[in-house]
């Protein structure tokens, strides 16, 4: 009998047994993490209780709670690039937030690594990416956040503008973390027909670097968002058959398993994270704020998927090429 199915069966029996008990050792690394600096709280409030000013000593002691050794943290100073907000001195305050976070990263610097973020459709955007590409603590990596950009793949000049930030990364040697979804909240269209653009056009302008896509090319919470399915597939099916614009794409899973999830929901995650293949997989949690999942709560919740002891135990200990 597995161990896992041994801790169920004292579950019915005894006592609970906790929701983090597991017989899978903890993640190497938390992929998706985000740190709010005191000024970013503020603009996030909206005074029904914002995200809190989250620094990276108690990022720390989640992560030490979770037995989870590194994480990366992806600034959100693309926020204030947001078509949604008008922000005086814009970039001043992107360029603030990017370097709390680098110092923030500079704390721990044998468990942090942070990564600068923009609009990419700002105009200075490109002057951004070679900003950061020349931090010591920024120069890892860049998160681009589509939604929150209200970025639209269909059309031309976007994905244009796109393959230039996706070109200067690659000449930097910047990683990029990809939250691919189109925005929500404007109901912009998404699925399969993005995933190609990203695939086809995106994916060949940065053939060096790893691109990580966040929520498994959705936003979460939970695994029920069909377009985001669509869209994943055609990324997946990119994978299986061994196209050569994936060879350095990864997955993240940060906010998608939840407590009490739908079977048919986590049934549907399994079957894309075996057809991905698991060594794609990467463990995150996202921001510990609000009612996100913390580190530890997250990878129970995870644990909780039907995959085999062997493949969780393969995600925790998968580590992105931008951390070795």
């Amino acid at each position: 009998m597995q161990r896992r199915q041994l801790l169920k069966l004292l579950g019915a029996l005894a006592a609970p047994v906790p929701a983090w008990a597991s017989a899978t050792p903890a993640p190497v690394a938390d992929h998706h993490q985000h740190l709010f600096s005191p000024a970013m709280a503020r603009l996030l409030d909206t005074g029904a209780g914002g995200p809190p000013a989250i620094a990276a000593a108690g990022l720390v002691e989640l992560l030490d709670s979770a037995a989870i050794r590194r994480a990366v943290l992806l600034s959100t100073a693309y926020v204030y690039g947001s078509p949604a907000r008008k922000i005086d001195d814009e970039y001043t305050k992107v360029k603030a937030e990017n370097d709390w976070n680098a110092a923030q990263a500079a704390l721990f610097p044998g468990r942090l690594r942070a990564f600068g973020s923009v609009n990419p459709l700002k105009e200075y955007a490109l002057d951004e990416v070679a900003r950061c590409a020349a931090s010591p603590q920024l120069r890892h990596g860049l998160k681009l956040h589509f939604g929150n950009s209200d970025i639209q793949l269909e059309n031309p000049e976007h994905a244009a503008r796109l393959k230039e930030i996706f070109a200067a990364a690659n000449r930097h040697g910047m990683a990029l973390v990809v939250h691919l979804r189109a925005s929500v909240s404007k109901r912009r269209p998404y699925g399969a027909a993005q995933a190609r653009v990203f695939l086809e056009e995106l994916l060949p302008a940065a053939p060096n670097v790893t691109v990580q896509v966040a929520h498994m090319a959705g936003t979460g919470p939970g695994y029920g968002d069909a377009p985001a399915d669509d869209a994943l597939a055609v990324l997946a099916e990119a994978v299986a058959r061994h196209d050569r614009r994936v060879r350095r794409l990864y997955f993240d899973v940060a906010s998608l398993a939840r407590p009490g999830m739908k079977e048919s929901d986590a049934a549907r995650l399994a079957r894309r994270i075996r057809q991905i293949g698991v060594d794609r997989i990467l463990y995150g949690s996202d921001a510990a704020a609000g009612e996100n999942l913390r580190p530890r709560e997250g990878w129970a919740a995870f644990c909780q998927l039907p995959l085999q002891e062997g493949e969780l135990a393969r995600i925790a200990a998968n580590v992105a090429p931008y951390l070795r």
